[in-house]
C-alpha cells in the first residue's frame, strides 16, 4: 500500500506541471493542442474587441506574420474587465478578422480571472507567481512569454506593445 501511495503521488506530481498538456477550444471549432507547439516560444494573450487596447491586435498579427517560424501567438477573448467582450465565439472571430486580419489561433472566450478561471490562467498565474513575475492578467492584453520548452520565461502587462523591445529581445 506503501508503495501504491508513493507511485501514485510521483504520478500526480508529473503529469501537473507542463503547458504542453493543456487543450482548449478554438474560435474556429477545431480543438488548439499546446502540445503540437513544443519547440516555438509562445505568447498567451487575453483579448477583448471593446477595449482601448484592441489595437493591439494590429501589433500581435504583425509579431506573428513576422516570427511565426519560431513564435506563435494564443490569444483568448475574456469578458472580465468592464464587460469589454460581450459577443460570442462567432461574433469575435468575424471583428478579429474583418478589423485586423487576426491569423494566428485564437481560443474561445473564457474567463481569465476569478472563481471561473480557466485552468490554463490558473496554471500560468502559478508558475508566473512562483518564478517571482508579475501577473499580467490586470486588463485586457495582459501577455504571457512561454519558451521552445515549455517554461515561462516572461509576463508582460497590458499596454507592453507587441512589437516593443521588450518582447522582441526574447524573439532576436
Amino acid at each position: 500500500m506503501k508503495t501504491f501511495v508513493c507511485s501514485f503521488l510521483v504520478a500526480a506530481f508529473l503529469t501537473a506541471g507542463s503547458i504542453y498538456d493543456f487543450k482548449v477550444p478554438g474560435l474556429d471549432g477545431h480543438e488548439i493542442d499546446l502540445s503540437v507547439f513544443r519547440g516555438k516560444k509562445i505568447l498567451i494573450v487575453n483579448t477583448a474587441s471593446k477595449c482601448g487596447l484592441t489595437p493591439q491586435y494590429e501589433g500581435l498579427e504583425q509579431l506573428y506574420k513576422k516570427y511565426q517560424d519560431k513564435l506563435v501567438i494564443l490569444g483568448f477573448p475574456a469578458n472580465n474587465f468592464a464587460g469589454q467582450e460581450p459577443g460570442s465565439n462567432e461574433e469575435i472571430g468575424e471583428f478579429c478578422k474583418k478589423n485586423y486580419g487576426v491569423t494566428f489561433p485564437m481560443a474561445e472566450k473564457i474567463s481569465v480571472k476569478g472563481d471561473d478561471t480557466h485552468a490554463l490562467y490558473k496554471f500560468l498565474k502559478e508558475q508566473a507567481a512562483a518564478k517571482g513575475f508579475a501577473d499580467p492578467v490586470t486588463w485586457n492584453f495582459g501577455k504571457f512569454l512561454v519558451d521552445e520548452k515549455g517554461e515561462l520565461i516572461a509576463t508582460f502587462s497590458p499596454k507592453t506593445q507587441p512589437m516593443s523591445d521588450e518582447i522582441l529581445k526574447y524573439l532576436n
